[in-house]
Parts: C-alpha cells; structure tokens; sequence
C-alpha cells in the first residue's frame, strides 16, 4: 500500500532535530534534491503500488534517493542504509524534515524496490539525470520558462563490458557448483542420496593443483573426468527422486543448466559459465592485460554536452555495428528525436547509416579528400576518442566494473543507474565550481577593502 507523499522539509519538530537547522544549506546534495523533480518520480511510480491493501510502503522520494546515492557515492546496499543513518545530508537528499536514528529501510527492500520500477522507472531516472542541466536551475512548482538542453547533432558511441560478480570459469568449478547444489536440494526437499562422495569431490579438487605444470597434467586430466562424472550421477539422481516431488518445477531451471554444462565441450556454442548466472556470457575485447571477460556488454552513447544520453546492455555477444539500432531507438525513446550523425569507431564497421543517422567510423583519406576535411575529420574522431576516460569513471567510480546484482534485470538497472550517477555528478561538480569562482570573487572584492568574510562551501 502507497503512502503520502513527501512530508514538509519546513516543518518544524519539537522532539527532533531538524534538518535545515544543522546543515548547511549551500551543499551541493542540497542543490541536487531541489533540482529533481521528486513530484514527477512519484506521480509515475506511483502506479506501481496498490493504494488499498498491504503494508505502508516507503516513500518513493526515499527509495529513489537511496539508488541515485548507491551509485553516486559507489556503495553497497548494507553501507548504503549504515552511512545514511550517520549522514544528515543522505536523509535531507531522501525528503526527511528531521534527523533520523534508525535505517529507512531493510537493505533487501532496494532489491524488491528495483524489481517494482523496472525498466521504466530506471529510464525515467536517467532522464531526470540529463534534465537537471537545464538553465535556469529547476525548483518545486517554479513557473520560469526553462531554456532546456540543445538537440545534439552528434553523439558518440563505444562499448563495453560489464562484468559479472562470478569466479573465473573452469569445467571443474561448474562440476563442483553442480555437486554442492545437488546437496542442497537433497537436504531441502528430504531426498535420499546413495552417495554424497564427501571425501572423494575434495581428493579431486585437490588433484588439480598446479594443472599446468607437465607432471600434473595427466593427473588432473583424470581427476577432471572423474568429478564430471560424479557430478552427472548426482543430478541424474536428484532428477529422478524429483520427478515424483511436487517442487520439482523449483529446479527445473538447474537441471537444465546442470545437462547443459555436463554436455558441452570446448568448441560448443551458448555456453555456461556460471550456474547461478546462467546468461553470462564471454567477451573478447583485446585487451592485453584481460583477456577473456565474463558479463555482458554494453553500449553508451555520449553527446556533445559531456552527457550520458543513452544506454543500454546487450544480451547476447554481436557485432558492434548491432547495437547501433537498439541505441537510436532508445535515444529517441528517451529523448524525442534522432541525432544527425552517429560517430563510432572502428568496431562499429559495417554500416554507413542506420534509420536516416549517419553513422561515421575512421577511415583513410582518399584521392579526393580535400585538406579541410581530412582536418574536420581528425577533430571530430578526436572527440570521439573523449568517451574513453568516460567508460573508465562508470567502471572506477560508479560500479559498472563489477556488477554484483543478480540477473538479467540487475545487468540492466546496474547500468542506467550508473550511467544515471555519472550525470549528477556532472551537476554536483560543475555546481562546485560555480561556487568556488563566487567565492574567488567576493574574497578579491572584500580582501581589497579590508574586510574578512566566512563562506562555507563544501
């Protein structure tokens, strides 16, 4: 059941203390939570709950402020609820009037709560994200005429991968994850097992060690072979005593996956590389240093304002001139109209133009390519190459390097969150400065009359 909306920032508390009275106004976390317009985020996601029956619900100003300040701060769900209770400028940036002592939700509610807005609650974030940088700064119920960003003529694209939190995959580890589950099950469920080869599985583990090494090798080869068909008989076993069970479509997902992995070899297609993240997927960019990437990749799609203007993850390893298609269709899904021209690199060949978008990728000059050209071209892939260092801070700082939610569903929201806090951190730093330049200002002014001032700003 939904709750009322946002109670009164202004309201004054006589058991409590509030809010504005202990911090300082002039933050940029401040600012921020009166650029955002919470009346839209609410009215929206509002359709998502059930007015009528259920538990209250948590604000969704509240819920909504917790994701933007995961990602914005690169923080996981339990730090996230522990630092909010110690941080007035977290519960002011949440909507609350007075300090808080206890956590404003359960870690696992952001979870459920990811789940309730989907995709178009993540979208409609992201384009908040993009909409604070309109001139003149937004305020609640402010009837000035908003100039609004430009239409951008170009945008720029690059993929990437977004790692999923899972262990380098091997046949060994799967056939040990397909013995450990098969146990579980049996435990769950009350299922009978002939054998659970507690001593044999861990004598074979042993055996690889050092795999690579020549003496090792035959060994661990046998060792290999053995544990896979260990772990066939378990899940034959389990499979079996299941079909009888009236739970069995709660594993129907696992045995399949188990099958699959006993059954593939080393030149099959779609394969499996984790168990309990079955969709992952392997990723060769060529990079020295990581050979093989195990996740998703993804596509970002940055514009001439220094913006994040679209983004969207991949389900299955294609081409990159692919996922030209699906990031125009969401940048103007998002946006309301097409950019003039698409600039990729050389990754993305294979297309010259993609519904009416140009779509450039570097080429050599030829014959006839005249030398103001060859100079207009140069700069513009220059600025292409300005997307780079983009990538990196998602990955460093705003945890697209690692993604540790689950699913598929967790790929994508894992993402245009990111994406999401890199926008407001653009806000937050070109705020920043802003603020320092007034403060270079008046400090000349007042320094050549002789006059000391106090401007705080953090």
């Amino acid at each position: 059941m939904l709750q009322e909306n946002s109670t009164d920032q202004d309201q004054l508390n006589c058991f409590t203390p509030v809010l504005k009275q202990i911090i300082n106004p002039k933050h940029a976390l401040c600012k921020l939570a009166g650029q955002i317009n919470w009346l839209k985020l609410e009215r929206v996601l509002s359709k998502e709950y059930n007015h009528d029956q259920g538990r209250p619900a948590k604000p969704i100003r509240l819920m909504c402020s917790l994701l933007i300040l995961k990602h914005l701060y690169d923080l996981s769900d339990e730090e996230l609820i522990e630092q909010w209770i110690q941080n007035p400028y977290y519960q002011y940036f949440g909507g609350l009037g007075d300090f808080q002592w206890k956590q404003p939700c359960a870690s696992s509610e952001l979870v459920h709560f990811r789940y309730r807005i989907g995709k178009e609650g993540e979208e409609l974030i992201f384009t908040e994200s993009i909409r604070v940088h309109d001139d003149p700064p937004a305020s609640q119920g402010s009837s000035t005429k908003r100039r609004g960003l430009k239409k951008e003529k170009r945008v720029y694209s690059d993929t990437t991968v977004e790692e999923k939190n899972i262990t380098y995959p091997t046949d060994t580890k799967l056939y040990k994850a397909i013995a450990k589950t098969c146990h579980r099950i049996a435990d769950q469920e009350g299922l009978k097992q002939r054998q659970r080869y507690s001593r044999t599985i861990p004598k074979l583990l042993l055996a690889q060690r050092f795999r690579h090494h020549p003496k090792n090798r035959k060994k661990a080869l046998a060792a290999q072979r053995k544990l896979k068909t260990l772990a066939g008989r378990l899940l034959r076993e389990v499979d079996r005593q299941l079909t009888w069970s009236g739970h069995r479509f709660l594993y129907i997902d696992f045995l399949k996956v188990g099958y699959q992995v006993l059954a593939q070899q080393k030149d099959s297609k779609n394969k499996i590389y984790s168990i309990h993240e079955p969709h992952v997927y392997c990723i060769s960019k060529g990079k020295e240093a990581k050979k093989y990437e195990f996740g998703c990749k993804v596509n970002v799609v940055w514009g001439e304002s220094a913006l994040i203007l679209a983004a969207n993850h991949l389900k299955e390893n294609v081409h990159d001139s692919k996922v030209i298609e699906p990031a125009l269709r969401q940048f103007e899904r998002l946006h309301g109209y097409l950019p003039g021209e698409f600039i990729a690199d050389k990754g993305y060949r294979g297309k010259g133009e993609v519904n009416g978008v140009k779509v450039s990728i570097p080429r050599p000059p030829t014959k006839s390519t005249s030398a103001y050209q060859k100079r207009k071209n140069k700069k513009k892939f220059r600025k292409r190459a300005g997307i780079e260092p983009v990538i990196s801070h998602l990955k460093s700082d705003f945890r697209l390097s690692r993604n540790f939610l689950a699913g598929v569903d967790g790929d994508r929201h894992n993402l245009m969150m990111a994406v999401s806090a890199f926008n407001f951190r653009k806000w937050i730093v070109a705020y920043q400065e802003r603020m320092k330049k007034w403060y270079q200002f008046f400090s000349t002014i007042f320094n050549q009359n002789n006059l000391c001032i106090k401007i705080f700003i953090r």
